[in-house]
C-alpha cells in the first residue's frame, strides 16, 4: 500500500494526523527512564487519540472548553494533547511540580493559570493527582480532576467528532514569565500549522518518511511540543522522545541516541552543547556515528560561538559534519520560530564597533583601537513572514540600525487570553508583533542584541546584560548560564551589579576575578557582586533566568538572604548562599526549559 501524500500543507493538525491514519511503519518512539523504547505508529496514535477524544466528549466537555494538562510522561502528554484537538477542546499545557520542597509556589502558579484560562477540566496522572487536589476547590470553572487512567476507563461518545478550522483556537501557551507574569498566548490551528510547516520545510528541511527527529526537551514547553510533536507529524517524519530527566542524569544519552537511531534533527540550548562536548569521552566518540545528522538547532539563551565550535570539534570524532549547528530565534507569541540559520552552512558572526554601537546603535565596522562587539546571525525569516527593526515612535529602521525587533506573518498569534491591555501593547494594529527584543538586520539576517527592558544604561551609553554575563561566565568557578547583570541606582547615577551562581564555595579571589573580567573585556566597572549557590537565582518554570526579579530581590534584600554574607577583599559585597540540593525535576526545569533563542550573542 502506498504511503499518504504529505506534500500539501494541511488545514489543521487534526487533518495532519488523520491523513496518516493508515501508516503503520512510521511514528513516534518513546524511551523510558531505562532508555527502553516503545514504538507508537501514526496509525496507532490516531486510533488512541480519537478514542480518548470521544471519552472527553462523553465526560460532558464541549468545543472551546479549556483543559489544563499536568502530565509528566511524554506518551500520555502527546495522546492527551492531540485528543483535545480532535474533540475541539483547547488544551492548556502546564509544567509538573518541580520540587516537593516548593509545592506551595508551584500550586500558586498552577492556580493562576487555571483561573485565567477558566479551565473546565484538569487532566493529570495517578502520581500527581494528590498534589493537584489542593488546587481544584479554588478554581470555580473546574468540573473535575481526572487522571488519564480514570479517563481511559470511561465510555466513549458516539457520532462525528467536532469540525475544527484554521481560525479556531487551538491551545493556550502560557509564557514562561521571564520578564512578566505568565500570559496565555492564543495559538490558532492556522498559526500552528503555518509555523510547523515553515519549520519543517525551511528550518529543518525534513524529508517525509525518511528523516528522524529526536528530542529530550519537555513537552509542556513550545519547543518540545511544536518542534518535535507537531512538526514531524506535519511531514510524516519519525520522532524519538528521550525523557528529560534521563538527559539530566546522563548527558551522553543525547548523542548516543542520535547515533543509535540515525537521527537527522535535534535541538538544545547553548549550555547543552557545552555539556555534551564536555561529557563525551574518547570511548563514546569512537562508538557513535553522527554522520546522518543535518540539523542541531540551538537557541533559548545567548549563543556562544566558542561553545558551538568546540562542540563541532569534539563531535567531529563521531563523524559529525561541519555546519550542523544552527542558531534560531523565536517566541511563543509567534507560535514558536521566526528565523532559522540556513542548515549545513557555517555560523555567521557580525563584529561591530562597540563604542559607536553603544552610543547610538549604529552598526559600523570595528577599528583597531575601539572596543569590538560580536553577534551571531539567527538567519532570515521564513517565507510569508517578515522581521524588521523599529524605533520608539513606531518607524521601521533601515538595516544596520539597532531597534526593537518586530515580526509579522501567519504565525503571529491572536494575542493574550483575556488580557486586552497586554495584547494591545504587543500586537500592533498594522500586523506587526512587538517582540521586546533589541536587534538589527544586516544583509537580511537577524541579529539579536538583547531585551529592551533589560538594557543597562551607564553614563549615557547602552550596554546589553548578556555581554557582561558572558564575560563573568568565563571566570573559574562560575556556573555558565547562571549569571545575571543589571543596573541599580547609585549615589550619583546607575551602577552595575553582577549576580552569579558558583559551582562550590567560591575562592576568596572570585569577586576580584569577576570585576577584572568585565573591566578587561568591556571596560565597565562592576560596583557590586553577589555570589549564590546552585539553584538560588530566580528562574521561570522553563528555566529562564529572571533578571528583573533578581534585581527586585537584590534591592529588597531578599536575594541570597538565607546564605552567609561576607565582604570580598575589594570591599565589594559577596553573598555566598549555602548550596541547596534540588530535586531531579528542578534540575530538569533548569536544564531543559531553556528552549528557544531570544538573545544570541557571542
Amino acid at each position: 500500500m502506498s504511503l499518504p501524500d504529505v506534500s500539501a500543507r494541511p488545514a489543521t493538525v487534526v487533518h495532519a494526523l488523520q491523513r496518516l491514519s493508515s501508516v503503520t511503519g512510521h511514528g513516534y518512539t518513546f524511551l523510558d527512564n531505562a532508555a527502553k523504547p516503545t514504538f507508537f505508529s501514526f496509525a496507532a496514535l490516531n486510533e488512541a487519540t480519537e478514542r480518548r477524544a470521544r471519552k472527553l466528549m462523553a465526560f460532558g466537555l464541549r468545543p472551546g472548553d479549556r483543559v489544563g494538562m499536568v502530565l509528566a510522561q511524554p506518551q500520555d502528554f502527546v495522546v492527551s494533547f492531540l485528543s483535545c484537538l480532535y474533540a475541539g477542546l483547547v488544551p492548556v499545557p502546564m509544567y509538573p511540580p518541580l520540587s516537593f520542597g516548593k509545592l506551595d509556589a508551584w500550586a500558586d502558579g498552577a492556580l493562576s493559570i487555571l483561573q485565567n484560562a477558566e479551565a473546565s477540566l484538569l487532566l493529570t496522572d495517578a502520581q500527581l493527582q494528590s498534589v493537584l487536589w489542593q488546587v481544584v476547590p479554588k478554581v470555580k470553572s473546574l468540573k473535575d480532576l481526572l487522571t488519564v487512567e480514570k479517563l481511559d476507563s470511561l465510555g466513549e461518545a458516539d457520532g462525528p467528532l467536532p469540525t475544527v478550522g484554521p481560525e479556531d483556537l487551538c491551545f493556550l501557551q502560557y509564557t514562561s514569565g521571564s520578564t512578566s507574569a505568565p500570559k496565555g498566548v492564543m495559538v490558532t490551528h492556522g498559526n500552528l500549522v503555518a509555523n510547523a510547516w515553515a519549520i519543517s520545510a525551511e528550518g529543518m528541511s525534513l524529508v517525509p518518511y525518511t528523516d528522524t527527529a529526536l528530542s529530550w526537551l519537555p513537552l509542556y514547553h513550545d519547543m518540545g511540543l511544536i518542534g518535535f510533536v507537531i512538526t514531524p507529524m506535519i511531514r510524516a517524519v519519525q520522532a524519538v522522545f528521550v525523557p528529560t530527566l534521563l538527559f539530566v542524569k546522563r548527558p551522553n544519552i543525547w548523542m548516543q541516541t542520535m547515533s543509535d537511531f540515525g537521527a537527522q534533527h535535534s535541538f538544545g540550548p547553548n549550555f547543552a552543547f557545552a555539556l555534551a562536548a564536555r561529557k563525551a569521552g574518547e570511548a563514546e566518540l569512537a562508538k557513535w556515528d553522527l554522520s546522518a545528522v543535518r540539523v542541531l538547532g540551538c537557541g533559548a539563551e545567548p549563543i556562544h560561538v566558542a561553545t558551538m565550535h568546540a562542540f563541532e570539534d569534539v563531535m567531529a570524532k563521531a563523524k559529525l559534519r561541519p555546519g550542523s549547528v544552527m542558531p534560531a530565534y523565536g517566541m511563543a507569541e509567534a507560535t514558536l520560530a521566526m528565523t532559522f540559520h540556513p542548515p549545513g552552512t557555517p555560523l555567521v558572526v557580525k563584529s561591530v564597533n562597540g563604542d559607536v554601537f553603544r552610543a547610538d546603535g549604529r552598526v559600523v565596522p570595528p577599528q583597531d583601537d575601539a572596543l569590538m562587539l560580536s553577534f551571531v546571525s539567527c538567519g532570515k525569516p521564513f517565507s510569508e513572514h517578515g522581521v524588521a527593526a523599529m524605533d520608539a515612535e513606531g518607524n521601521l529602521l533601515p538595516e544596520d540600525q539597532e531597534g526593537e525587533l518586530v515580526f509579522r506573518g501567519p504565525s503571529v498569534t491572536r494575542g493574550y487570553w483575556r488580557n486586552e491591555e497586554a495584547t494591545r501593547e504587543s500586537f500592533r494594529a498594522d500586523g506587526w508583533l512587538r517582540t521586546g527584543d533589541l536587534g538589527f538586520i544586516h544583509d537580511g539576517n537577524v541579529y539579536i542584541t538583547g531585551r529592551s527592558k533589560d538594557l543597562i544604561i551607564l553614563n549615557g551609553r547602552n550596554h546589553h546584560p548578556t555581554a557582561v554575563e558572558w564575560a563573568v561566565a568565563e571566570v573559574e568557578g562560575v556556573r555558565k548560564g547562571n549569571v545575571v547583570a543589571f543596573s541599580v541606582p547609585g549615589e550619583e547615577s546607575e551602577v552595575l551589579v553582577v549576580v552569579a551562581e558558583t559551582k562550590a564555595d567560591p575562592a576568596p579571589e572570585t569577586v576580584e576575578h569577576i570585576i577584572a573580567a568585565v573591566s578587561a573585556q568591556l571596560s565597565l566597572k562592576v560596583s557590586d557582586v553577589v555570589l549564590l549557590g546552585i539553584g538560588q537565582l530566580p528562574k521561570t518554570s522553563s528555566g529562564k533566568l529572571q533578571r528583573r526579579k533578581a534585581r527586585e530581590q537584590y534591592l529588597s534584600g531578599e536575594l541570597g538572604k538565607h546564605g552567609d554574607r561576607t565582604l570580598g577583599s575589594s570591599g565589594t559585597k559577596l553573598t555566598v548562599a549555602r548550596h541547596v540540593a534540588r530535586s531531579l525535576w528542578g534540575r530538569a526545569a533548569h536544564t531543559a526549559g531553556k528552549l528557544f533563542s531570544r538573545t544570541p550573542e557571542t
